[in-house]
């Protein structure tokens, strides 16, 4: 299942003054990019239960970001809360991006892949939620696989 075309048009809209002369839009997905360690989901969970006198339970989850993948740059927006994009967070050079460790995950309900940058030592995990999962294997096919 794709964007629904206003979020589409809005994401398009976001994107079309920053994009360079002859640069399109090939692909556009939301996304969860990040990962957050048991560790701190633990400590989140025990502080607000404390607080709370365990009357609420808090989770942390990696920040939902709109994914717009042109012929030449990944360039990330804000997604909170599946609104309206917001504001450009990061823009990586698509010929230093290669995608990698492809998986379903959570028992076949998202898709989960790492995108590595050229030169670092880690990568950023992109999950797609259960709606866009399909979204998942396109957006890696459109990427080099990690040598």
């Amino acid at each position: 299942m794709s964007l629904s075309s206003r979020r589409e048009r809005q994401l398009l809209e976001a994107t079309a003054p920053m994009l360079l002369q002859g640069e399109q839009v090939e692909f556009t997905s939301p996304a969860r990019v990040g990962s957050v360690s048991v560790r701190r989901q633990a400590l989140t969970a025990a502080v607000v239960g404390v607080l709370n006198a365990g009357t609420v339970m808090a989770t942390v989850t990696p920040r939902p970001l709109y994914l717009v993948l042109t012929g030449r740059r990944l360039l990330l927006f804000d997604g909170s809360q599946g609104r309206k994009p917001g504001m450009l967070v990061l823009k990586l050079p698509r010929p230093y991006l290669s995608a990698g460790g492809s998986r379903k995950a959570f028992p076949g309900m998202r898709f989960a892949t790492v995108v590595s940058v050229a030169g670092q030592e880690h990568g950023l995990k992109v999950a797609f939620p259960v709606r866009h999962r399909s979204a998942g294997p396109r957006f890696v096919s459109a990427l080099p696989v990690p040598r």
